[in-house]
């Protein structure tokens, strides 16, 4: 039981963990559509890499 709960919690966290990434990448994303276009497609081709 004690093996279970643990393995679980790592998921739960790794699941935290990636959706809390996500969330700052769009932020990001959302952040650099103000800014210079070939500055931000380059970030883009960057940030999709990590998704």
């Amino acid at each position: 039981q004690p093996c279970l709960n643990i393995a679980q919690q790592l998921s739960a966290v790794e699941s935290a963990i990636t959706a809390a990434k996500r969330v700052l990448i769009h932020d990001h994303i959302d952040h650099c559509l103000d800014h210079d276009t070939a500055q931000v497609l380059e970030e883009m081709k960057a940030l999709s890499k990590l998704l």
